[in-house]
């Protein structure tokens, strides 16, 4: 059986960066309407600054806040202190592992690529040290932190993340984060809502309640604006257009005579009926039929959380079914989706009623998914080679989440007379060649 797209990696072409920016002239900035004193960033996983699984300094040093305060503090200056990790640390991944490097992998079949692989064999625990030292940090983005944990007193006990940088063992981040007073602050909250769901293949975990979503969001912007601060929030982009959920295509089982003629013989029976060249995957179903199995459908999303020895060498995806952890059904996807909209709404509800600017990221996430053009550099969502996502496939790398932090000044700019710079991203690094 010869699965030749599962070799992902086989050839990876990486454009480092070799382009001049456009010289776009005279640039005058102003700080409008705002106040940038003491700026803030607030969310998950997704802005702490954590990319190729694992939180560690080079991704702290270029997350999204950290390139807003950049534009900030190019007109106005002003501090902006994180929870940083020491130099050299390999980082810590939320299951305890380092970060993922690109390095060469033997599979199965005895064939070496060049592969997302793990620095070390475990991660740096020791990065969970609690570092705080009487100075508050103007990145307040935590793993993991979803919208209804703000105000939990016992949250350093459940979030060794939040752990590491809080001010005691019994403050909430809600409390962290009003001890700053910050002037104005950005928000990229919710994802991690929706994270534990999707990522299971929606097994584990379940999707954020609608009306605590709301109440938990529209108390926090309580807080954040109490002393009379702006801001600036972003709605939640449609994460299974990542790397993660796209690589494997659903069609991607290619057979040769011997091994499509076995399938045939096993499926035959149940009216599934393969060809030579590619195919559709078989999964688990419960409700298509006795057996409980059927094709993957081509709307549906294989999740790179499988396997991929099993399915070279061992059957997985055709005589043993994908299980549904490494699968997501078009009933699963239109569930995420429309409640990924009824919070999105809710977002942009509250964007208007605190007057606050807003960020629609599923715009910039189309984006990267048609493959668009920044200075000469093409981005899309191809694993690695495409240059946008970091090497767990679902957070972005510095270049992108530079270009994403300027549609949160692009949209502060707009919302508040400003006229602060744009990041040049395209000097930051897509990957590293070992």
């Amino acid at each position: 059986m010869n699965i030749n797209a599962i070799s992902i990696l086989g050839i990876v072409m990486i454009v480092i960066s070799a382009c001049v920016p456009k010289y776009e002239g005279p640039y005058e900035s102003s700080i409008g309407d705002t106040n940038p004193e003491r700026f803030l960033m607030i969310g998950g996983t997704f802005s702490s600054g954590y990319t190729d699984d694992a939180l560690f300094r080079f991704g702290q040093e270029n997350s999204i806040g950290a390139f807003i305060h950049q534009s900030m503090n190019s007109v106005v200056s002003s501090p902006f202190h994180q929870p940083l990790i020491n130099e050299g640390s390999v980082g810590l991944s939320t299951n305890g592992l380092s970060r993922l490097i690109l390095g060469y992998k033997t599979d199965c079949l005895n064939e070496t690529s060049l592969s997302p692989v793990r620095e070390t064999a475990l991660g740096d625990a020791s990065i969970l040290n609690n570092i705080y030292n009487d100075s508050h940090f103007n990145n307040m983005s935590i793993p993991n932190l979803r919208s209804g944990e703000f105000f939990n007193t016992d949250y350093s006990n459940q979030n060794p993340f939040f752990s590491r940088m809080a001010s005691s063992q019994s403050s909430s981040v809600m409390d962290d984060l009003n001890s700053l007073d910050a002037t104005f602050f950005s928000v990229f909250l919710g994802l991690d809502d929706f994270m534990p769901y999707i990522k299971s293949g929606a097994k584990n975990d379940s999707l954020p309640d609608i009306i605590a979503f709301e109440s938990n969001y529209r108390l926090i912007l309580e807080n954040l604006t109490s002393n009379g601060a702006k801001g600036v929030i972003s709605t939640i982009p449609d994460i299974t257009s990542a790397p993660y959920f796209t690589t494997v295509g659903w069609d991607d089982l290619v057979l040769d005579s011997a091994n499509n003629a076995t399938l045939n013989n096993i499926y035959n029976p149940l009216e599934f009926y393969f060809v030579e060249g590619n195919n559709p995957f078989m999964i688990e179903d419960p409700s298509a039929n006795a057996f409980g199995v059927r094709p993957i459908e081509e709307e549906e999303l294989i999740l790179l959380s499988v396997p991929l020895d099993s399915v070279k060498c061992y059957k997985m995806g055709t005589i043993f079914p994908f299980r549904n952890e490494f699968i997501l059904t078009q009933n699963e996807l239109q569930n995420i989706r429309a409640h990924l909209n009824s919070i999105n709404d809710i977002i942009r509800s509250l964007a208007i009623e605190f007057e606050l600017g807003l960020v629609e990221s599923e715009t910039f996430f189309d984006k990267i998914q048609s493959e668009f053009p920044y200075n000469g550099i093409n981005l899309s969502t191809t694993f690695v080679s495409g240059g946008a996502y970091g090497l767990d496939g679902i957070r972005f790398n510095p270049r992108t989440n530079a270009l994403f932090a300027n549609e949160f000044i692009k949209s502060i700019n707009q919302k508040y007379a400003a006229s602060f710079p744009m990041i040049n991203a395209t000097n930051l690094d897509a990957a590293f060649f070992p």
